[in-house]
């Protein structure tokens, strides 16, 4: 996802602050979909306002720094819900489990085990925490979405623990790896 269409995403449901939109690329529902920096939002703002979809003010509170607040405008919907009806991109999936996977030949038979181990932890630890945020869920494309990425998340758990054998047959298949061979 664009920081284009994050931002004017999180502006649909209130004002915000930059900072706020950064908090919730790392914390909130969004977090699924983008990873803004600081370096790509506050540039983003800057444009989105400038094409006046986005408006700002400065805010002021005693004894803290002032802060600028965001709202989206009636032009900026628009333009939001007309990039929602663009066909999407392909979905991105960065994975360094895979790519440890992808050279599994290369490794000792015990230091990918031990990887496979935490692949699972990890994938069991992120299902958890989908469904505790599906517990107390009341937005309902947010609930479909978070039983999509449980789905997902648990489709891929299943098949990490019914082929693990395979994958880790592969070291053993050759005679020696070259981490064995610079021991």
């Amino acid at each position: 996802m664009s920081t284009r269409k994050f931002c004017l995403s999180i502006l649909m449901k209130g004002e915000t602050t930059g900072y706020d939109l950064r908090k919730r690329s790392k914390d909130g529902l969004h977090r699924y979909f983008t990873d803004a920096s600081y370096g790509s939002i506050y540039p983003c703002l800057n444009k989105l306002e400038a094409e006046g979809l986005v408006t700002s003010r400065e805010e002021t509170a005693p004894g803290k720094p002032s802060r600028k607040v965001y709202t989206i405008t009636d032009k900026g919907r628009l333009a939001f819900c007309e990039e929602l009806q663009q066909p999407p991109y392909d979905d991105t999936y960065r994975s360094p489990f895979l790519f440890t996977a992808l050279h599994a030949a290369h490794l000792s038979p015990e230091f990918l085990s031990g990887r496979i181990d935490m692949r699972i932890e990890e994938l069991q630890n992120r299902i958890s925490a989908l469904e505790a945020e599906l517990e107390v869920c009341t937005h309902p494309a947010g609930c479909w979405t978070l039983r999509m990425g449980i789905a997902t998340l648990t489709a891929g758990l299943k098949y990490i623990e019914d082929n693990r054998s395979e994958l880790e047959a592969l070291p053993q298949a050759s005679s020696q790896t070259p981490a064995q061979a610079a021991e």
